[in-house]
């Protein structure tokens, strides 16, 4: 194994994981040591990626351990969140969502049981199907821009048994239960906690799909003066109480347009125009809990798309926010961060499709758990690799790829135009280019095109199999690769 290429890996690592306090100082060391081995190795099983059963068994007893769980594992990653944050300008999005993973178990009670479906295709009459899982709700803190700086707040749970909402109306009124007997208190919690993480509450805008739209989520930022950005899914009561928000809104003539650029259903961009309507409201709460919180100023903004589309559904965004908007600038300003809650469904499938967490065969949800927590900042690495290089195409490779990298990227591809100094868009094309034309017993995805000029977050996770791949065969082979201090082309040469 070269040996070279995972000394030069343990540099962001050693950041990564510096604030990671474990009961048992090995412990710290063996996650050390498994983070680069999966780092080096994204994508493939854990066996594989440990290269041995000593280390390989010891990673299993690593995640089986009950002195290790998810908080000391992201702890480290936690506080190199903080320090990106405190590095940059401005305000920054700390986006919020949920997602499942779905796991195939002959006793799906051992990991737990997130919802039920119902199978009526390809059978005789319709049968209900217990899925066997674990929910993950995340906080990536990203900028403006959409470069993102890392995780913020995570909370994993299951379900031992699950009836259903529709179920569960039949007895109870949801809108009576407190929101701590709610799974999502889990909104609050991540809230607080990305808070007191960042230290820096009017910095922060936490944003959120429909399912945040809840009246505790507005009051708890107001109570640490911090700011919310959601899309609203319910029509809530304002001024007097006899009317509600749309009926306000109906009354704002268009305050501007804005153009956007989207596709249909088959790919083909067209341009759609939106009506911008904004008003400040007075938002009261929920009718059985108006004693318990106050009424709230909130800005409401609405985007309607003007013409009605042929091919696919019309954009029809409605926001609540606590920020102030004042002019059409200001409605597409948020607008536009709303769009960056994309970013965190882009992570999620990073963690499924590139480090394919869903494949793993551990059999609790504490050890499937703590793997998942590895794999997060394994996917951040990799969706942080791909931003950086399309924000700074021109930077040096060394920020985000090591030596051995470079030099090997250097050595087989040829560039056209020979460049005195490489940069870190080369590097990541090259990457890419010598995957797609090569397949290695690691990277299972290989294709006969070209690469685009930005490479995307699964081809960067096969480009780093490919890499990892050719560095062992080269040092197995009794060869190095040797990069000359002078200018020049790099050289493969025996040990």
């Amino acid at each position: 194994m070269n040996t070279d290429f995972v000394e030069e890996s343990k540099a962001w690592l050693d950041d990564e994981l510096a604030a990671c306090v474990f009961r048992d100082v090995r412990l710290g060391r063996r996650l050390r040591l498994l983070m680069e081995r999966l780092w080096n190795s994204v994508g493939e099983t854990i066996p594989l990626a440990c290269q041995d059963w000593a280390n390989t068994k010891a990673a299993y007893r690593f995640f089986s351990n009950e002195r290790v769980s998810e908080k000391e594992i992201l702890a480290g990653h936690f506080q190199s969140t903080a320090k990106r944050f405190a590095a940059c300008d401005g305000p920054v999005l700390v986006l919020q969502d949920t997602t499942l993973f779905s796991f195939q178990r002959d006793d799906p009670g051992a990991v737990g049981i997130p919802y039920k479906t119902v199978v009526t295709k390809g059978i005789p009459r319709k049968r209900t199907l217990t899925k066997c899982g674990i929910l993950m709700h995340s906080s990536l803190a990203v900028t403006t821009e959409g470069l993102p700086l890392g995780l913020a707040a995570i909370k994993f749970w299951s379900r031992k048994q699950f009836k259903g909402c529709n179920a569960l109306k039949r007895t109870i009124n949801p809108t009576r239960v407190p929101i701590e007997q709610k799974e999502s208190i889990r909104w609050l919690d991540n809230l607080r906690q990305s808070t007191q993480l960042f230290r820096d509450p009017g910095r922060c805008v936490h944003v959120g799909d429909r399912e945040s739209d809840i009246y505790e989520l507005f009051c708890t930022a107001q109570e640490l003066q911090t700011h919310f950005l959601v899309r609203t899914c319910v029509d809530r009561l304002a001024g007097d109480g006899q009317h509600t928000i749309a009926d306000e809104m109906e009354e704002v003539q268009v305050n501007g347009l804005h153009r956007v650029v989207v596709a249909d259903d088959n790919g083909k961009q067209s341009e759609a125009f939106l009506e911008l309507r904004y008003r400040r409201i007075y938002v009261l709460p929920p009718i059985g809990k108006q004693k318990k919180y106050p009424a709230l100023s909130l800005t409401v903004i609405h985007a309607t798309e003007r013409d009605m589309p042929e091919k696919r559904q019309a954009i029809e965004w409605k926001l609540i926010t606590d920020l102030p908007v004042t002019s059409s600038q200001d409605a597409i300003e948020k607008l536009n961060w709303y769009a960056q809650r994309w970013k965190i469904e882009t992570f999620h499938k990073i963690l499924k499709s590139g480090c394919r967490a869903e494949n793993s065969k551990l059999r609790t949800t504490e050890r499937l758990t703590n793997l998942i927590a590895v794999f997060c900042i394994v996917s951040w690495r990799v969706f942080w690799i791909t931003m950086i290089n399309r924000f700074e195409p021109n930077a040096s490779p060394a920020l985000a790829l090591n030596e051995t990298e470079v030099a090997l990227f250097d050595h087989l591809v040829e560039d056209k135009k020979a460049a005195t100094e490489k940069t870190l868009s080369q590097a990541a094309v090259a990457l890419v280019a010598r995957m797609a034309r090569i397949r290695t017993p690691r990277c299972g995805c290989a294709t006969a095109r070209a690469p685009a000029s930005a490479p995307a977050n699964r081809r960067i996770c096969a480009g780093r199999c490919w890499a990892r791949w050719w560095c062992s065969l080269i040092w197995a082979s009794g060869f190095v690769v040797f990069k000359p201090a002078v200018a020049g082309r790099c050289a493969i040469i025996p040990r």
